[in-house]
């Protein structure tokens, strides 16, 4: 009673549904759009008005959006309700869901009227950059003051939300030292830190997305031992040792010392494989009954599991330096992308939306396990597949292509692009079956939540 007697804006869990719901539309928003880029690629006289300069970043933007909205509102979402922590300044978060809406919108105008300004994921003028970055310290403050609360062990969980917050504002601020001449006036220069910090940003959305898995683990089983063990914390330090140096494999095709890409090569081995060991024993100590209780957000985490295997073989070869300078800026490194950030990012963040739904609606049996959803589970993740696989086969014959021209090459792939664009229009439908659901009862959640306010602010309308 006492939280429903609370104003809407200091009611963090509203607030955290606010960012899981934005981030929904962030995504169905950005599969549109790359579905839009992949036409354009094959036929640059499709839609015109919006070209693949336009379409591309939109794309881009929005797949990034939905990875950092969907969690921070998870985290927004489980601090107060289900790690019994009060949220530090809960207006804050509101200011933070804000400065994200408008900061978002003006950067979507931005590509829409053409206007550029930036490097490889943030191609929108360098001024919008300043509230991204003064977002982020809010994040920080409104966690770190959160979670400092608790005396006992921290799980895994925390470690990780708190290094991926406190290392996406370090790497975010790298990306931008191409402001400065000194880096920009030398293309090798330039080239290492942004590779270099593209990397390591990774890295830190990694360590959110991978801590929300454990968090979503933990809760499906009960078993609070899963974010306290060894493996769970090998993994952190592994995570972390990724993160500060996973990056060096990046930079394979610049002037660089040899260690450094030997390192490189080890390092990016690893913390997948331990990652999908941890997922592969909790799904082996669920009961049925657990399995079903959770029956949609076990799932989604499953299929993260099985892309994370298959990631991780692609990964293997295409760290092999004698591999990458093959595959280096072919249609390989946008299917090992797109395995992270759909088969590995967005199926644990999906998992945890369903775990939302799931334990808001309690008993009740939510729409979100409704055939629809179950059908579009299937289709994304199969036409996923084919997608991946299409971009594989037309990178290496890119990679080894050595004929008389560009335009020749081109044709040569041509078949396989054509299977890319008609699979990603597959998961595009399959992941809009899943997410329209989830949309609803998330805005029905916000929408229930918003009347008990109103009530609670009227002393005449209070429940005894």
């Amino acid at each position: 009673m006492e939280l429903l007697l609370k104003p809407v804006a200091e009611r963090p869990e509203y607030v955290g549904l606010w960012f899981l719901s934005l981030g929904i539309l962030a995504l169905m928003a950005g599969m549109l759009f790359g579905t839009i880029g992949g036409f354009q690629f094959l036929f640059p006289e499709f839609l015109q008005e919006l070209s693949f300069v336009k379409s591309r970043p939109l794309h881009v933007s929005l797949a990034v959006a939905w990875i950092f909205l969907a969690a921070v509102g998870s985290i927004y979402y489980y601090l107060p309700n289900h790690c019994g922590l009060r949220l530090f300044f809960p207006v804050a978060a509101r200011w933070h869901f804000w400065i994200f809406l408008l900061t978002g919108i003006a950067i979507l105008s931005s590509y829409v009227a053409g206007r550029f300004g930036g490097r490889e994921y943030w191609e929108f003028p360098a001024a919008l950059s300043i509230p991204i970055f003064a977002s982020w310290i809010l994040f920080g403050v409104i966690y770190f003051r959160t979670v400092i609360k608790r005396l006992e062990p921290w799980p895994v969980y925390y470690w990780m939300w708190g290094t991926g917050i406190v290392f996406f504002f370090l790497t975010y601020a790298e990306s931008y030292l191409w402001l400065i001449p000194y880096f920009r006036e030398d293309m090798i220069r330039e080239l290492s830190v942004q590779w270099k910090s593209y990397g390591a940003l990774v890295g830190s959305w990694n360590m959110l997305v991978y801590g929300t898995a454990i968090f979503v683990a933990e809760k499906i089983s009960g078993e609070r031992k899963i974010a306290l063990s060894k493996l769970a914390f090998g993994m952190y330090f592994l995570g972390l040792t990724n993160l500060l140096f996973g990056w060096s494999h990046h930079i394979y095709l610049l002037p660089s010392a040899p260690w450094i890409r030997h390192f490189g090569y080890i390092i990016s081995m690893t913390e997948l494989l331990i990652l999908g060991k941890i997922i592969w024993d909790w799904r082996d100590s669920l009961t049925d009954l657990q399995k079903h209780h959770y029956c949609v957000a076990y799932r989604f985490l499953f299929a993260a599991n099985i892309w994370v295997f298959l990631n991780l073989i692609l990964a293997l070869l295409i760290s092999v330096p004698a591999f990458n300078i093959i595959t280096h800026g072919t249609h390989i490194t946008v299917a090992h992308s797109m395995g992270s950030t759909i088969g590995i990012n967005t199926m644990i963040l999906l998992s945890s939306v369903f775990l939302v739904i799931r334990l808001e609606y309690k008993e009740e049996a939510p729409a979100g396990s409704s055939k629809p959803v179950m059908t579009g589970f299937w289709l994304a993740n199969g036409c996923l597949l084919v997608f991946w696989v299409a971009l594989i086969l037309a990178g290496f014959t890119k990679g080894l292509y050595d004929g008389p021209s560009f335009q020749n090459m081109m044709q040569t792939i041509r078949p396989h692009l054509l299977v890319f664009v008609g699979s990603g229009v597959g998961v595009m439908l399959g992941l809009w079956l899943v997410l329209l659901p989830a949309l609803r009862l998330i805005l029905n959640l916000v929408s229930a939540r918003e009347r008990h306010a109103t009530i609670a602010g009227n002393p005449l309308e209070r429940p005894a």
